[in-house]
């Protein structure tokens, strides 16, 4: 209870910041429904049961795996690596772009009533944003035509859109905001950099020596995972639709 309360009051500081953030949203979500309705033969309805159980389920679990953070000796302590996004792209593969945005949202949500907010809610939106960027690209290149080969692909253009989006929405939006927040200057996040690699002394260095590497290894790993483990589960998955469609026959 306490954790929601100090949410509530860190939302009710940012109210312009969790305007954009919404609007940000509503951009990524009608982008990924346009896809869907344009090229997507057989795509899944966003109201039908069997999609909301399985945007629940993947959702908690990219909730859960987002609390399970690990710092990295290459970047400043406020940059943590965590693999939420692998059950986002698991279901992404097999629900849609869509359902990787909302799953996205979702799994924020859920963190931020779990744990609240340490980031004054900056972390958590370049969570989502960055997020998009890996798992809408991978998505849309995989549905396609499906396959291992596009899934490869996929997953390997998500982590370069990834790579070169995150690391410029940080440099130009996230750690001035970051800084504006806190009542910081840009100096000292950029010492905290310096203190783990003399080479950083600058935003854009930050980026090119902290966030380009994390976003390159957490594409990777991501994109491993996912691969080893869709071709595993996606059978149990499809094999619920098949029922589903011999019962309507």
């Amino acid at each position: 209870m306490e954790k929601l309360k100090k949410t509530f009051e860190a939302a009710k500081g940012n109210l312009g910041f969790l305007g954009v953030c919404l609007l940000v949203f509503a951009g990524i979500f009608l982008a990924a429904l346009l896809y869907e309705r344009l090229f997507m033969k057989d795509r899944k309805r966003l109201r039908d049961t069997h999609y909301v159980a399985y945007v629940a389920l993947f959702s908690s679990m990219a909730a859960v795996l987002m609390l399970l953070e690990f710092p990295l000796f290459f970047a400043p302590g406020f940059y943590k690596l965590d693999l939420s996004e692998l059950p986002v792209m698991i279901c992404t593969f097999y629900l849609g772009p869509v359902a990787g945005v909302v799953t996205e949202l979702i799994k924020i949500v859920l963190k931020l009533l779990l744990k609240s907010t340490s980031t004054a809610f900056v972390g958590d939106f370049a969570n989502f944003v960055v997020g998009c960027a890996f798992v809408l690209p991978a998505s849309m290149i995989y549905h396609a035509k499906p396959g291992k080969k596009t899934a490869l692909i996929g997953l390997g253009a998500g982590t370069l859109v990834m790579t070169i989006f995150g690391s410029a929405f940080n440099a130009l939006y996230l750690i001035p905001k970051f800084a504006e927040l806190f009542h910081m200057e840009l100096d000292a996040i950029v010492g905290m950099g310096t203190a783990v690699n003399s080479r950083i002394n600058s935003v854009w260095s930050l980026v090119l020596w902290a966030v380009v590497p994390f976003n390159l290894l957490k594409g990777l790993i991501v994109s491993v995972l996912t691969f080893l483990l869709y071709k595993r589960v996606s059978p149990l998955m499809h094999w619920g639709d098949n029922k589903k469609k011999a019962r309507k026959a």
